[in-house]
């Protein structure tokens, strides 16, 4: 069993003041269990250069590098194809690569534009499909090919997309998107239809129904998770717990918080359990800027002896740790 938790330790100020006095015994009894074996953006590679403005976030590098995928470009780590490959879509990709568009609202600030979470906007299936109908003529007239999959996940295949470096919308949820959107010539023609579809819906008769129930406005598409076709399975024993995503990305501290303690009490308990048991465990921890990994510590004949032994009174800083993530 391998647990990979996304958004294991925040990055901003108050994030860090939330951190403060977060009490994880599991996490703690597990850290004397285990040996950080990896450590970087991907959680792959030690020293290699962490970066919270990287196309693909710490978490995304680390599911691939888990899924046993080759190292990619920053922002070509295949989340949509490996979605698609799991729903039986790829077996006559011809080269073409995929995408996941994601449905949300643009907020226009005073000074910049950020993309609203799109489990905000509480879209059900027949209106998302609806949204969907109204967008694929587009992409369609450019002969991509649509495939709705849920009401805020859809999956785009075009040849562009093989090699179209795109960011992650965990990176711009509640951010200004202008670090994500410069001009890049390989995104042309998608950032034309991204338009085109902005316009489309800026007067669409489904907005005008949203706003008169007090709903937010679907306003725009975000483009993620680019690339082809890995050609392997998503690795079976990968858990990945996203409890603390939601809330670290809305800033709401104490939620996050009592959604660590919960994952405290459940996953880590469970790999702790494991972990005594002499069973398979890992776990890795991703914040906004890297990645690490712990797997079991305990080596055989004296020195396995010695590792025992002291797992019996150490007492790791798991705040410490946390925070270098």
């Amino acid at each position: 069993m391998h647990l990979l938790v996304p958004f294991a330790a925040p990055l901003s100020e108050a994030g860090r003041q939330a951190l403060a006095g977060l009490s994880l015994p599991r996490l703690q009894r597990l850290m004397t269990l285990t040996r950080e074996v990896a450590r970087g953006a991907s959680g792959d590679a030690v020293g290699e250069p962490a970066d919270e403005f990287s196309r693909n976030t710490p978490h995304e590098r680390a599911l691939a590098q888990a899924w046993g995928l080759p190292p990619a470009e920053d922002g070509l780590v295949p989340l949509a194809a490996v979605l698609a490959r799991s729903r039986g879509l790829t077996h006559d990709d011809a080269g073409r690569g995929w995408a996941l568009l994601t449905p949300t609202h643009w907020r226009l600030g005073a000074e910049d534009v950020s993309v609203l979470a799109p489990e905000l906007l509480a879209l059900e299936e027949t209106e998302s499909r609806a949204w969907f109908d109204s967008a694929r003529e587009w992409f369609e007239s450019e002969g991509f090919e649509l495939i709705w999959v849920a009401p805020t996940t859809w999956l785009a295949r075009h040849p562009e997309l093989a090699t179209l470096p795109s960011a992650s919308l965990d990176r711009v949820i509640g951010r200004n998107v202008d670090r994500w959107l410069e001009p890049d010539p390989r995104a042309r023609l998608v950032r034309r239809l991204q338009n085109e579809v902005q316009m489309l819906w800026h007067t669409h008769p489904l907005n005008a129904q949203r706003e008169a129930r007090g709903q937010f406005t679907v306003t725009g598409l975000w483009v993620s998770g680019t690339g082809v076709d890995p050609g392997r399975d998503a690795a079976p024993d990968l858990l990945v717990d996203d409890r603390l995503r939601t809330p670290a990305l809305a800033e709401d501290w104490d939620a996050w918080r009592a959604a660590w303690q919960t994952l405290d009490a459940g996953p880590v308990a469970a790999l702790v359990q494991r972990l005594e048991q002499a069973q398979p465990a890992a776990l890795t921890l991703c914040g906004e800027r890297v990645a690490a990994r712990w797997e079991p510590a305990t080596s055989s004949g004296v020195a396995g002896l010695v590792q025992r032994l002291s797992a019996t009174w150490r007492r790791p800083d798991v705040r410490a740790v946390l925070e270098t993530l």
